[in-house]
């Protein structure tokens, strides 16, 4: 996907626009259109409605939100000297914000062509003034949504945040004017005023932040409703504004707040409790130390440097082996060890209804689900269980319109213009059907692990234990039977050291097509070669078309992984200030030093071998999966009516 152009929202010219934009503090002029003079509400918003209908200013329907602000300094501390701190961090990005809005104003009367038609507008032939009309609104809407954006962004995090009770007195948004820019701003801050003169609304200095993030949210929501019906928006969804030295930018209409995810409640599981799964095991426990080592203050993780950070990967296997308990494992473990460092976590699986029966709805939820991860303040986990479900193959025949745009969305987000990953997030699909994925999706996924469950005699001997353990716990010396003779119960379920002590040696691959190519490849060139390995991703993509450079960067990407396969100490986690809590560089310091001395005794070239056999045999297994299914299932078919038209024929 193409990537969107940024443009600057550039501090020298937001200081032009910011003596306009202190013009509608001082004063703005309004008169109420009929609907909003005659609103109903419930009886608590009773009280509210009939005082915003009856609103007048001191000049008629004139306002003044400064003045508004100094005579709540003055109810709220009269003794006071200064403007208290809530008040005036509202006031002060109330005024950016205003700016910033102003600022896409002009950008897009530029970008659409608007500011040929506003200096011709006396002269305008009937459709160049439907035309000016239309590109008005939508101007006026973008202003509105962008100043509105900023304002909750930048004071969400201070808002507080069970805000029922500013909640139940809110009556709405009585009106939205998108006439034009200026009498747009005018309705905005005319009941923006008259909410905060309202007696029984402001009883504190934190109810002033509160009511503004929920006023201009109720205001984004009032926008983004409309969204549909404006024209001319060609020039808003193409781009991207990026406000100078900020972490603030406008992509179209999508909006992401800090904090305003919430995590999702699960039943603790320690990693012990799930038997077998070592490879899985290992795998989330990287993935578990690796987003630990992300630094708030520069919204860097050292481990994305040292390439060894998984922002999407994939666990797979068949039902009942414990993909949904190593989901629970793996929140368990951040959500512990984020508690102890008194690091924010975000708990986000998929929810099942992000698929919607509406035209467009399923994307819209979907860029809800996705917005969240860019937020740089928390470490968040983002599973997606079943993820066959909602990521399925798009030209198997019957894939609803749903799905298409969900994956459209994840593959934007994961790798795409909006892809923004600061080494805090990690998304995890869990799926019984890897074959059923879609390939493009497949292709986002940077690590990948099997989860087979239990397969060994001393794994069997475990699970049972699990469950036995609690009948013995309850009815002491009522299971009475004979224990292993020299095995200690769940001492093979601990997490291994490293991946070498449990992948072994790899020698060849495990599927026929891939071995045959394999050894091919080695007849011309040896396994020390680098020209080998050019040869064999050739002869790979021959066998299968969709194998593509973005293939080769995940094999890069699991060499990477396996460089950086050491474990954190111990003494780190119970003593922070020794790693966790040290600056961005003295911590890629410390790892570097780890990881120099995990690399002796390790042969890289063997390293790249066993990565590329171990993806190669996955990819393979996939791309025939789906195939094998399809054969036993129409197998199956024909043996159960063969059997059917034996058991329907008459003795003989």
């Amino acid at each position: 996907m193409e990537k969107q152009p940024t443009f600057p929202i550039k501090k020298t010219e937001l200081q032009i626009l910011r003596e306009e934009a202190s013009s509608f503090i001082k004063s703005v002029q309004w008169e109420q259109g009929y609907k909003a003079r005659n609103r109903d509400g419930s009886k608590e918003q009773e009280d509210i409605l009939l005082y915003l209908s009856k609103a007048k200013g001191n000049g008629g329907n004139a306002i003044s939100i400064s003045k508004t602000i100094l005579s709540l300094k003055k109810r709220l501390l009269p003794d006071s000297v200064a403007l208290p701190l809530a008040l005036n961090e509202t006031l002060f990005n109330l005024q950016e914000a205003l700016a910033i809005g102003l600022w896409i104003r002009d950008s897009y009367y530029d970008a659409s062509g608007l500011s040929i038609l506003h200096e011709k507008r006396a002269g305008l032939s009937t459709e160049q003034r439907k035309e000016y009309e239309s590109k008005q609104q939508t101007a006026t809407a973008f202003m509105l949504f962008s100043l509105s954006y900023y304002v909750v962004s930048r004071l969400k995090e201070k808002a507080t945040e069970d805000n029922t009770v500013m909640q139940n007195k809110f009556a709405g948004i009585p009106e939205v004017s998108l006439i034009s820019p200026t009498k747009g701003i005018s309705c905005q801050l005319f009941y923006y005023d008259k909410y905060m003169n309202h007696p029984n609304l402001i009883n504190s200095e934190q109810d002033v932040i509160d009511f503004s993030v929920m006023y201009f949210e109720a205001y984004l929501n009032e926008i983004i409703q409309r969204k549909g019906a404006l024209e001319h928006t060609e020039s808003i969804t193409d781009r991207t504004y990026q406000l100078e030295d900020s972490d603030f930018s406008i992509a179209g209409w999508e909006t992401v707040f800090t904090g305003s995810a919430t995590s999702v409640e699960f039943n603790p599981i320690r990693f012990e409790q799930i038997v077998g799964n070592k490879d899985a095991k290992h795998f989330a426990k990287r993935l578990v130390e690796r987003m630990m080592s992300y630094d708030m203050a520069t919204k860097r993780n050292p481990f994305q440097e040292l390439g060894g950070f998984m922002p999407v990967f994939m666990g797979y296997g068949i039902p009942g082996t414990g993909k949904s308990m190593l989901i629970a494992a793996i929140a368990t473990m951040l959500k512990e060890r984020c508690d102890h460092l008194e690091i924010p976590f975000l708990f986000h699986p998929m929810p099942d209804t992000v698929v919607s029966t509406f035209q467009g709805g399923s994307a819209e939820k979907m860029v809800q689900w996705m917005k969240p991860m860019q937020d740089p303040t928390r470490l968040i986990f983002a599973p997606i269980d079943d993820a066959e479900n909602n990521l399925q193959e798009r030209t198997e025949q019957g894939v609803s319109a749903g799905v298409k745009e969900v994956i459209g969305v994840f593959l934007r987000y994961t790798e795409g213009a909006y892809a923004v990953n600061h080494g805090n997030s990690s998304v995890g699909l869990f799926t019984n059907l890897p074959e059923k994925l879609d390939k493009a999706v497949i292709s986002r996924i940077q690590g990948r692990f099997k989860i087979d469950g239990a397969r060994t005699e001393h794994d069997f001997l475990d699970q049972d234990y699990i469950w036995w353990s609690k009948i013995e716990k309850t009815l002491p010396g009522f299971v009475s039977m004979n224990d292993h003779a020299d095995y200690t119960y769940l001492s093979d379920q601990g997490l291994a050291a490293n991946a070498g002590e449990i992948l072994g040696n790899i020698n060849e691959p495990e599927d026929d097509k891939i071995r045959r190519i394999f050894n091919e490849s080695l007849s011309n060139a040896s396994i020390n070669d680098h020209l080998f390995y050019a040869n064999l991703y050739g002869a790979v993509q021959k066998e299968f078309p969709f194998f593509s450079s973005r293939d080769i960067r995940n094999i890069q990407s699991a060499i990477s992984l396996r460089l950086t396969d050491f474990n954190l100490e111990e003494d780190w986690f119970e003593n922070p200030e020794l790693y966790f809590q040290k600056d961005y560089d003295t911590k890629l310091g410390m790892l570097k030093e780890l990881m120099t001395a995990n690399m002796k005794g390790l042969n890289f070239a063997e390293i790249r071998k066993q990565e590329v056999i171990r993806y190669l045999d996955n990819f393979a297994s996939i791309a025939d999966m789906d195939f094998e299914r399809k054969v036993k299932g129409h197998i199956e078919r024909i043996i159960v009516q063969e059997e059917a038209i034996l058991r329907t024929k008459p003795n003989q």
